[in-house]
């Protein structure tokens, strides 16, 4: 549980800080009488679940999420929106983040910088290089390469069924990049020059020893942000970005 489904170890935290807080301020009202403000209680909650998330082994990314979704959630509440309007949001957020829920994979989403640096880096390539984005998101790093390098050839692959659908549409104008459904785990490696991630913490030991057993001599395997337990990356960029990113660079 501790290394799989993060999203239901972000739940329980959830429902634990809002048990912990509904019961400290039940027992203020009742024993000390004291009613405590619902901004205040809602602030508590927030925390809790950051702090009870990050002892579930969440990494700092689903910060963001856990210190959110109870304002989120009374917000949305406020609104009074129809009932169908909440099961469309949750449907799309399912099928954006569906690879969360199956393989502890959110939609992380490449930044600019990062895009910038991993094109800086593509120079030492041959012109007519092959690139494969393992878990390409919405395409953003994709399409930028395929408008830089216009002789090279660029492949993405996803399974999460909305991003893969918005990302195929992206790269449609892009005669050098094509975005595939498919697992990560059945692209076979051998063909590419360049192998791209930015995947989670959870998956990297088993993409290490895919990537051992499939690349060539002179591949390049990246990671953006997450490292491999125990394996010294060949190159490290870090990018002075808000969310630390580093480019991980494996030279085969």
């Amino acid at each position: 549980m501790r290394r799989r489904y993060p999203i239901l170890r972000a739940l329980a935290a959830q429902g634990i800080a809002l048990a912990l807080v509904a019961l400290t301020a039940f027992l203020l009202v009742n024993f000390a009488r004291v009613r405590l403000p619902w901004a205040l209680l809602v602030l508590a909650q927030a925390g809790l679940a950051v702090g009870i998330g990050r002892r579930f082994g969440l990494t700092r990314w689903w910060g963001i999420f856990q210190a959110l979704f109870l304002p989120a959630l009374l917000g949305l509440n406020a609104l009074a929106l129809p009932p169908v309007a909440y099961l469309g949001a949750f449907l799309v957020v399912l099928l954006l983040n569906w690879n969360s829920f199956r393989h502890g994979v959110p939609l992380y989403l490449t930044s600019n910088a990062a895009s910038l640096r991993l094109a800086e880096l593509l120079r030492e390539q041959a012109p007519e290089f092959r690139f494969i984005d393992l878990g390409c998101g919405l395409a953003d790093p994709l399409c930028q390469l395929a408008r830089l390098y216009p002789k090279a050839r660029f492949t993405g692959v996803e399974t999460a069924p909305l991003t893969f659908a918005l990302a195929w549409l992206r790269a449609l104008p892009r005669r050098n990049c094509r975005i595939r459904y498919r697992s990560l785990w059945r692209v076979p490696l051998a063909q590419y020059d360049v192998v791209y991630c930015f995947l989670s913490p959870l998956p990297m030991p088993a993409l290490w020893q895919k990537a051992q057993a499939e690349l060539r001599p002179g591949t390049w395997l990246i990671s953006n942000t997450f490292g491999i337990p125990g394996v010294s990356p060949d190159q490290e960029i870090a990018l002075a970005d808000w969310r630390g990113t580093r480019l991980l660079v494996w030279k085969k």
